[in-house]
Formats: C-alpha cells, structure tokens, sequence
C-alpha cells in the first residue's frame, strides 16, 4: 500500500488571474498559503489481473480504465497505462465544494501515488504541471492553475503566472513571530453549503472572454498580491484585513454567483464585530469565510457569527508527500 497526503488551500488575493484568459495577456499572481487540512488518497495491488477497484463518495469495480466514472481517477490511471488489480481509496479532512482546492488536491495526490507505485520520481513542479494539463487540458474544467500548484508545493507562496503559461513559484519567507502572528489572526467559518464551482468559473472564464471590462478586477486584485506582500514582510499585518476587503469587493464583479444577500449579511456582521476584512474562499457561492480579526476581538466574532461552523486550522509547507510504503515496494 502507498498513501499519500496533499493539503488543501486558502488564496488570500489575486485569484482568477491564473486563467489563461487574463494571463494571456497580463502576467497574474496569485498569493496563497497551505493548511493542515488534507486529501488521502491510498493504493494496493492486489491478486487479481482485471479488477480496478476506485471507493470515494462510491464505490466502482471495473474491468477497463475506460468504464470508470470517476474523470480523475479515470484519467490518472490513462496517464500511467495502469493494468492489473489496483485498489484506490480517498478520504478528505474537509468535503468537497467548500472552497478549498479539494479537487485539485485530489488530482496531485493521485498523480503523486501513483508516481510511486511505478517507482518513478517526481519533481513539485512536474506534478503542478500534470495536474493541470489533466484537469484544463484533458477534462475542459473552467479552472485556473493555482489550486494544482499550492497542492503540489504547500507553504506560503506567489504564484506567477506567465503569459506563455509558465507558472514560477515565489515563497514567502516570514520571520518566525510574523508568522505565527497571522496564523492567530486568521478564523474560518463554515455557511454549511456546499455547492459545485463550475458553474460560477463557467461564467467567470465567459466573462473574461467577452468582455475586456472583467479584466480590469482582476487586474487590480493582481496589484493588491504585492502590496501584500510587502505587508507581510514589513508585519504591519493590521493591513492585512483591509486589503483582503478590498480584493473581495473586486472579485464580487467577476460573476453574478459570487455572493448572494445572506453572505453579504453575514460579511457586514463580522465587519461590525471584530474582523477588519475577509473573503469567501473559492469560486463562491458558498464553503468557507476567511475572516482576519485582531485576537482579543475574536471571541466577540465567534458569539456573532454563532450560528456557523468555525474551523481551526495552522499554517502547512510541505505540500504533497507520501507518508506510507508498503514492504512490497520497499523490498524492490
């Protein structure tokens, strides 16, 4: 058996200038860090020559790679020409549709177990890029690159995106007592609905396309990366929820399904009672509010937003990694 482990993500600014419609024609960045919240995805081989045995959300046994249902796993397993008895198991610390990047976590974690099982090393980088050529080139998802880099990289990070699709990764390097101090001023919150981000990026990339207009968002939250950036290195983090406001009052003009009047009332609730900004993780529509809110006002942010889920959560930089080798591989 081989397990892997690959974290999931939340995007602070700069988000939908990892579509080749922006960054085909302005650079994007994207700033992003990585929690100890993760996709575990495990295989075994087992004694028999035609059974593939994929356990998710369901359960399928096939004879042909091709009979899966599952795109991901189905194409992954194309990838790798995979033949025999293999048996593939997920299980996730956070369900799917709540803004993390699962899916994009799913699909490193894959290609990194089954990189193992054939023995083959594999670099971030290269699993970054197969995941996107998987999950835009060979599904059509209307998605961005980022989600697949965070995944495969972890930590705190920009990510720059080039206009010949080049992505290159900056890591950010804080002072032990900076980073420390965000973490503790960053709370999560679930609105209890999970919900499906093609729709939202269909309508999002259709925008792009069209309409020069939606560009000019995207442009600005590309400008807020540095300025956050610079906040960070300089700990001058009381900035920190200012321009997280900023980025999600731009990106509310990115599509119609972004947000809807109960998480606006639920924003303007934390904003009258401790956090100074926050966002919607995701494409939107519903999943996690990210809000930054000084320590000794979050008690008071808790008792008004009593009514949804908090979730703790640290700061993650290792990024994907295997965690478990069978002896049978060990032994060859």
């Amino acid at each position: 058996m081989i397990i892997t482990r690959t974290p999931f993500r939340i995007s602070f600014v700069g988000g939908g200038s990892d579509f080749e419609e922006f960054y085909s024609r302005w650079p994007g960045a994207v700033l992003s860090t990585t929690i100890n919240k993760f996709m575990y995805i495990s295989t075994h081989r087992f004694w028999d020559e035609e059974i593939i045995v994929a356990k998710y959300s369901r359960t399928e046994m096939v004879k042909e790679i091709s009979q899966l249902q599952h795109p991901i796993i189905r194409e992954v397993l194309k990838k790798f020409n995979v033949t025999g008895a293999l048996e593939i198991s997920s299980n996730a610390d956070v369900g799917a549709g709540t803004g993390l990047g699962s899916s994009s976590s799913f699909t490193v974690g894959m290609l990194h177990n089954l990189y193992t099982v054939f023995g083959r090393f594999v670099t971030k980088q290269q699993l970054a890029e197969d995941a996107c050529d998987i999950e835009i080139n060979q599904l059509g998802e209307p998605i961005g690159k980022q989600d697949q880099y965070a995944a495969a990289f972890g930590g705190l990070n920009i990510f720059r995106f080039e206009s010949s699709g080049a992505v290159t990764v900056e890591p950010i390097h804080l002072k032990k007592e900076i980073y420390k101090a965000l973490e503790k001023r960053l709370m999560m919150f679930y609105l209890g609905t999970q919900r499906s981000a093609s729709a939202i990026l269909a309508e999002q990339k259709k925008n792009m396309q069209m309409k020069t207009a939606h560009l000019e968002p995207i442009r600005d939250m590309v400008g807020l990366v540095w300025e956050l950036r610079d906040v960070l290195y300089s700990g001058r983090l009381e900035a920190f929820g200012k321009i997280l406001h900023t980025n999600w009052m731009l990106k509310q003009q990115l599509s119609s399904m972004i947000t809807s009047s109960r998480i606006n009332d639920l924003y303007d609730i934390a904003l009258r009672n401790g956090a100074t900004g926050g966002k919607l993780l995701g494409a939107g529509g519903g999943g996690f509010f990210l809000f930054y809110c000084e320590p000794e006002q979050q008690e008071r942010l808790r008792s008004a937003l009593a009514t949804l889920r908090e979730m703790k959560f640290k700061f993650e930089n290792e990024g994907s990694k295997i965690i478990y080798i069978g002896d049978e591989y060990l032994e060859h």
